[in-house]
């Protein structure tokens, strides 16, 4: 039996308080992370403590009124205040207008060509151990070739025996992969991120893992490119109501509970005879199921059930989760898309279970857990490709823009910034003496 967790009577301005797994292994971080357990638990008075530690000042409170900010337009000369609305604009006006890359965008005299160009190497991580991953070959290698990377490299760990599974060697060659290592774990990370004897460095690192793998990939970051998302253990959030099969449900809860420990199975519902059903038909089919302990391991951390009083709480407490998978099996799903926030992918109705988006509907199912969907996405060609942008200025708009550009230089105390501007549009101010 799943705990259930009762909701109904919080209210719309109320923390949830939902459990959560801590997954980042605090025994495996140092400074930064002991910094956030800080913060975390102590909120201000370790922000306080901290800002007199490191910027050594005291203060008695991190807020800055709205007031204040207003204030400081006044506190600002005239001409560096029109000086930073005219960047303001520009730089709104530039990011409102979404062009297909590549694409050139123009303003008044000033023209920025977009340019995508994808890296040159990436690695693909694919799981093994307990259970083998193809579709994880595709679903990772495949976006990084369609970006147009030259070199894509896949670690995945041996089996018992020192080989790697043909399913997954057969998914490499038909995804084309260039280059293939039998190494897993947090090492096969550090391997594609530094490089060693065997294992060339690559430039982006992707694929989902246990937690040490999805740690291991944060830690490299400074030296390689890794999607923002953490791709850990597996997640599911279903949504049922009274329409919901109670069978499909279970079975769903099921699935993504069998990919090992630490991840997450919830069903909410607005039924508490829904709830009952379902919880019944979970325990009917565990016992029978091929990888029980697995699903057992999950569940056992990760498992609940949560009663809300409707589906509007219900998808409150979808979007504090921010599920890796989200599946909608209610009467009218479609209805619920408005307001769901966060989540990796979303499945809508009965037809449509978190299974089809692992391997056939196209997406990558390398999707952000751990509450990461709430600032990143689904894995894709543009975690491939780098963004970069060729500005050219005609003589007229630097002579329009080029006062301002020089007054937030000034402002910084950065001269040489100011004057660089300042000698193109005729007014040289402390080079004056030697250029003459």
């Amino acid at each position: 039996m799943l705990p259930i967790l009762d909701i109904r009577s919080k209210r719309e301005n109320e923390s949830l308080d939902l459990p959560r797994p801590d997954l980042l292994g605090r025994e495996d971080q140092k400074i930064v992370e002991d910094i956030i357990d800080e913060v975390r638990i102590r909120k201000d008075a370790a922000l306080l403590e901290l800002t007199e530690k490191f910027d050594r000042v005291r203060l008695s409170s991190v807020v800055i009124s709205a007031e204040e900010v207003r204030k400081s337009k006044e506190a600002v000369s005239g001409d560096l205040l029109s000086a930073l609305e005219s960047a303001a604009a520009s730089i709104t006006k530039f990011h409102q207008h979404r062009s297909p890359l590549p694409g050139i965008y123009e303003n008044d005299g000033i023209s920025v060509t977009h340019m995508e160009v994808p890296v040159e190497s990436a690695g693909v991580y694919v799981p093994g151990g307990k259970a083998k991953y193809p579709s994880s070959v595709l679903m990772t290698a495949i976006p990084a070739k369609v970006a147009g990377v030259k070199r894509v490299v896949c670690c995945t760990p041996p089996n018992a025996e020192g080989k790697v599974a043909p399913e997954i060697l057969a998914a490499c060659a038909v995804a084309g992969v260039d280059e293939v290592y039998s190494v897993g774990g947090a090492q096969a990370i550090a391997a594609m991120a530094y490089g060693t004897e065997s294992v060339k460095a690559v430039d982006v690192i992707c694929g989902p893992g246990s937690k040490l793998v999805s740690i291991a990939q944060s830690k490299v970051r400074s030296v390689v490119g890794v999607p923002s998302a953490f791709a850990g253990p597996s997640e599911v959030v279903v949504v049922a109501d009274k329409s919901t099969p109670a069978s499909w449900a279970a079975m769903d809860l099921l699935v993504q509970a069998e990919h090992g420990p630490d991840g997450l199975s919830w069903l909410v519902t607005d039924s508490e005879e829904k709830a009952a059903e379902i919880n019944s038909e979970i325990e009917r089919l565990l016992p029978v199921s091929p990888r029980r302990s697995q699903i057992e391991s999950t569940l056992a951390k990760g498992g609940y059930i949560v009663l809300a009083k409707d589906l509007t709480q219900g998808i409150r407490v979808v979007n504090e989760i921010a599920p890796e998978h989200l599946e909608l099996m209610t009467a009218d799903p479609a209805s619920l898309l408005p307001d769901i926030k966060n989540a990796g992918a979303i499945f809508v109705g009965n037809y449509a279970p978190a299974t089809v988006g692992d391997y056939m509907a196209g997406p990558s199912h390398v999707l952000p857990t751990f509450r990461t969907a709430k600032f990143s996405s689904v894995l894709g060609v543009e975690d491939f490709v780098k963004r970069m942008h060729a500005i050219s200025f005609t003589d007229a708009a630097l002579d329009k823009f080029g006062p301002h550009v020089a007054e937030i230089a000034l402002a910084e105390g950065l001269e040489a910034h100011r004057e660089s501007v300042m000698m193109r549009i005729g007014k040289p101010t402390w080079s004056k003496t030697v250029l003459d």
